[in-house]
């Protein structure tokens, strides 16, 4: 396993979780490291992403609310999530690659994927 999330769980609107995803050596040197998102029903879309120089981009509807880091020593990616809404509610899935697309990571083929950790945000 290269890429493994935790830090997920069940929460009311206005609360925060800090999700991790612990990253092998060979996926840590990707260009592009981030955080993906999936609803039931709905197309998975770009959360936050950080590149190898330290630059971060966010989708607008967590811009302010979410901080994307990274502990290089740790080999961590961080999803910091504050002032959760029900709308946040879904699968978050780190990944990483050589290369970027657009604000997000790319996700093709040497894109590498997580198993996901589930965040549910209750009203």
């Amino acid at each position: 396993v290269q890429l493994m999330e935790s830090g997920g769980g069940s929460v009311q609107a206005g609360g925060s979780l800090n999700l991790s995803c612990t990253s092998s050596r060979d996926t840590w040197n990707d260009y592009c490291m981030g955080w993906f998102r999936q609803s039931p029903g709905k197309e998975r879309e770009g959360v936050a992403t950080i590149v190898s120089d330290g630059r971060t981009t966010y989708a607008d509807s967590v811009k302010v609310r979410f901080t994307i880091s990274r502990d290089n020593a740790k080999k961590i990616l961080y999803l910091q999530m504050n002032s959760l809404k029900p709308e946040d509610t879904a699968m978050y899935y780190c990944a990483t690659s050589p290369f970027r697309s657009g604000a997000y990571c790319s996700t093709g083929q040497r894109t590498t994927w997580g198993q996901g950790t589930q965040v549910t945000v209750s009203s």
